[in-house]
């Protein structure tokens, strides 16, 4: 696992080379004191790793901008994605003119995946209020536009981002839906409307999908507190990784039918390609047996660890929806 003495880690993402996996994770002091500071104090760490067991840690990739900047309080989640010979990262930042409440996505590019430059043209997709909830301290907490996830659908020109985002619509604990964002370089960036529909939860945190074995999936996190009274009246909740089957890699996606991963106690996780062509999830260590904040990054665990049969259920197959093969 990947663990710092002197700081927390948690969120994280995976640039892969044809030689070593770069993993790229929010971070945090560990002398602030208490965990749930340190989401104003993110910074945007790095590390590298031949195996995704063993990792060296690199010089950090991002910061706060200066003060008065769009991102002067602090960088959040994000991915990375190479095209033309450039590494492009779309990250999520927060202001203190905002007090951190109002969420906006950027970019930054780099030649190498070490030194990394912010694009003048920051921040590069705000929120559109023709389908998602502004702030509004009287629906929920904050913004919610964030955790870009950015997939190219090979048959189309163009690049998709993946967005946390909330519809200004339907009851306040049930708004979270996947926000949709389209760019043909990058850069400039046409918001669309969302990719799924309200109702299950209050937000759909670190989105990620893939193709695994032929079947597109959905992976997002959530904690018990904002999954929606909707979806606690069918049953248990839980705050963990959660994984949904899709009918394309933009949906539609069964969030119904999403399932907690079998392990307890991750949290962000991770669908990762690794260079033998097998999957595993990463995921950081969300609490420990006593519920106190861990913060670092767990080893990967195959996908036959994590219960993902569940896609091929017969209530998934009744509703059309591609399953897990």
């Amino acid at each position: 696992m990947l663990r710092l003495a002197d700081r927390w880690i948690w969120d994280f993402w995976i640039a892969s080379t044809s030689s070593a996996y770069h993993m790229f994770y929010l971070q945090a002091p560990r002398a602030i004191g208490d965990p749930a500071l340190r989401h104003q104090a993110a910074t945007i760490g790095h590390a590298s790793s031949s195996d995704l067991v063993t990792w060296t840690v690199l010089p950090d990739a991002l910061g706060p901008g200066s003060p008065g900047s769009w991102d002067d309080l602090a960088t959040w989640t994000g991915s990375v994605v190479e095209h033309d010979g450039t590494w492009y990262m779309l990250y999520t930042g927060v202001s203190s003119a905002d007090r951190g409440l109002i969420q906006r996505i950027g970019l930054a590019t780099s030649p190498d995946l070490l030194a990394w430059s912010k694009h003048p043209a920051n921040p590069v997709i705000i929120a559109d209020r023709r389908w998602y909830e502004r702030f509004d301290q009287t629906a929920w907490r904050e913004q919610a536009w964030r955790d870009p996830w950015v997939v190219r659908v090979l048959d189309r020109p163009r690049f998709h981002a993946l967005i946390t985002a909330r519809v200004a619509h339907g009851p306040a604990d049930g708004r979270g839906v996947l926000g949709h964002a389209i760019s043909e370089d990058l850069v400039t960036w046409d918001v669309q409307p969302p990719l799924s529909n309200p109702g299950e939860f209050g937000h759909l945190e670190v989105p990620q999908v893939e193709i695994v074995d032929g079947a597109p999936v959905l992976v997002f996190s959530i904690a018990a507190a904002d999954v929606s009274q909707r979806r606690r009246s069918r049953g248990p909740i839980a705050t963990a990784t959660y994984v949904c089957a899709g009918r394309s890699l933009l949906g539609p996606f069964d969030l119904a039918g999403a399932q907690p991963v079998s392990i307890p106690h991750l949290y962000s996780g991770r669908l990762v390609h690794r260079h033998d062509g097998s999957w595993v999830m990463m995921a950081f260590v969300n609490a420990d047996q006593d519920g106190e904040f861990v913060g670092e990054i767990g080893d990967p665990h195959p996908i036959s660890d994590l219960g993902m049969s569940l896609f091929t259920s017969s209530e998934v197959s009744a509703r059309g929806l591609v399953g897990w093969s």
